[in-house]
């Protein structure tokens, strides 16, 4: 489920653009193409050919932008410090300013070549292969969770400690300036939230923000995580925040416009169930299987509604680039606003 619909294309003139690639990228020469890719990213982004190499150019929209939102030069940092790590990151070649042949910052990167799952209920490949692909991205979140902020040179990409109190009262205040009706459900989620936060435990690590299957690359051959994207939600935080995330938006319904899980029967598609994933990740790093679980995932439903909550007021006040999606947004965030009360509630 993108979060930006449809984003409009930057204007340029393809000579100075070129000029300016060839100047800041390695081995760059002719301008042969520029296209951009499907819909549904934050950031516009590009293919960029010149001779037989493909690059991939992620740019800033162009316009009046949020403060802090589309972080291209965030991601650029974040992939840059992984390079070196197990964590599967495209290679990044080059940073811009705000002054460019676009308008806008951008960076540069590596093209990598795979498949991009956009069902979770990955129906177009063979059911065995189903189980590798969710190991493979259970290994990737793993991996990401275990890189030490400090060996990697990202000690100061985030503040440490009180992530999740930190994180309601950053997005409880964002959903209160952005409201467009009253939802009493998403005012008691917030209530719940405070009252049941749980403790500091002082786990630390990098997160991705936006962990979900539609923002890695598969390898073309292999159940093999190649390219973990879209980065700009990063931070430093806790790696819970990431793994409930995910399970978050396979309870989501399989129907519409939402793609998750819900309904879906997973052993007899050859997926694993919830509980399965986390003992698995929890494996992997060496640590105990999560109390207080329904808070973490309930969470994650808030600060997801509450992101999209945004999303529909800058639609509403003619700021968004796709504003015939807001009728659709609002029925989104009222129902996941319902789920996850029922969840609490139940939990």
């Amino acid at each position: 489920m993108g979060h930006e619909g449809d984003l409009p294309m930057h204007r340029y003139d393809p000579k100075e653009l070129e000029r300016y690639l060839a100047a800041h990228v390695d081995g760059f020469g002719t301008l042969d193409g520029f296209e951009k890719f499907s819909d549904g990213q934050s950031n516009p982004t590009y293919r960029v050919t010149s001779g037989g190499t493909d690059y991939v150019l992620r740019a800033k929209p162009p316009g009046k932008l949020l403060k802090s939102a589309h972080a291209v030069d965030r991601e650029f940092r974040v992939m840059e410090a992984l390079a070196a790590s197990d964590v599967p990151v495209p290679q990044v070649y080059h940073l811009s300013g705000d002054d460019t042949p676009l308008g806008t910052q951008f960076m540069v990167m590596e093209m990598v070549e795979g498949r991009i799952f956009w069902d979770p209920a990955l129906r177009e490949i063979d059911q065995e292969a189903r189980g590798r692909v969710y190991d493979a991205m259970n290994g990737a979140l793993a991996a990401l969770h275990n890189v030490g902020p400090d060996a990697v040179g990202l000690a100061d990409y985030g503040k440490p400690g009180s992530y999740f109190a930190r994180q309601l009262t950053r997005w409880s205040g964002q959903y209160q300036q952005t409201a467009t009706a009253p939802l009493p459900d998403v005012d008691w989620l917030m209530r719940w939230l405070d009252e049941h936060m749980v403790t500091d435990d002082g786990a630390n690590s990098i997160v991705h923000g936006d962990f979900r299957i539609d923002n890695m690359i598969f390898a073309p051959d292999r159940e093999e995580v190649v390219a973990l994207l879209d980065w700009e939600l990063s931070t430093l935080g806790h790696p819970l925040a990431d793994l409930a995330y995910q399970c978050m938006h396979w309870r989501l319904p399989h129907a519409g416009h939402f793609r998750g899980l819900g309904g879906v029967d997973r052993a007899a598609t050859g997926l694993p169930d919830e509980d399965a994933y986390v003992t698995d990740y929890c494996a992997r790093r060496g640590i105990a299987r999560p109390d207080h679980w329904v808070f973490y995932v309930v969470f994650s439903y808030f600060r997801l509604l509450a992101i999209l909550q945004g999303v529909l007021k800058r639609g509403l006040d003619g700021n968004a680039s796709n504003p015939k999606d807001t009728g659709r947004l609002r029925e989104i965030i009222a129902l996941m606003a319902q789920d996850a009360r029922a969840l609490a509630e139940e939990g």
